[in-house]
């Protein structure tokens, strides 16, 4: 994977809340810069690996706009404590997501009953928010076409944690930090 350096800053719109912008107002900043076609140029692909820089969000957001080759995809991983949202800018991406709430500790393994699986399209121009603790992979199922997406993140990202799926089992694999990403 490579990153580049810098990237053209986006200004939001509107002032922060006082507890930071709600995942509705992070969708609204996704899907805006998405449709900013100046800022979707600016991301350079790599046809091996994904790419990014890092936005200006709003309110004290963390936001990245990331480039996805074809057949590409995030893993099993949630984002902790922060709400999200993401918006595919070029191309198509696919969600796969539990529409239930794990413990957010105290456990290595779990098994899933069998109806909380989700699967979304997300095509260019259309988007998703999502709450703390929100459990998803998201893929660039393509062979042929890079995708495109912005993400926005408040409070930034504390840590990430990674999984592994075996059919109804979902295991802790490990955690990231900020500084594992620098």
């Amino acid at each position: 994977m490579s990153a580049p350096a810098s990237a053209p800053p986006y200004a939001p719109e509107s002032p922060p809340t006082a507890d930071g912008p709600t995942a509705a107002e992070l969708l609204d900043f996704a899907l805006r810069t998405a449709a900013d076609p100046a800022i979707v140029a600016s991301l350079p692909l790599d046809p091996e690996g994904r790419t990014w820089i890092r936005l200006e969000g709003p309110g004290g957001s963390e936001a990245w706009l990331i480039g996805w080759p074809p057949g590409t995809g995030t893993g099993w991983h949630d984002h902790a404590e922060s709400r999200g949202a993401f918006a595919t800018a070029q191309g198509r991406l696919t969600e796969h997501s539990l529409t239930v709430r794990l413990p957010s500790e105290g456990w290595k393994s779990l098994e899933l009953a069998p109806d909380v699986d989700r699967r979304r399209t997300l095509a260019a121009g259309s988007g998703r928010a999502f709450r703390e603790h929100h459990v998803h992979e998201v893929l660039n199922e393509s062979q042929a076409e890079h995708a495109v997406s912005v993400h926005a993140y408040y409070p930034p990202l504390p840590l990430i944690r990674r999984y592994s799926r075996s059919g109804p089992v979902l295991s802790l694999e490990h955690v990231e930090r900020p500084a594992d990403w620098q």
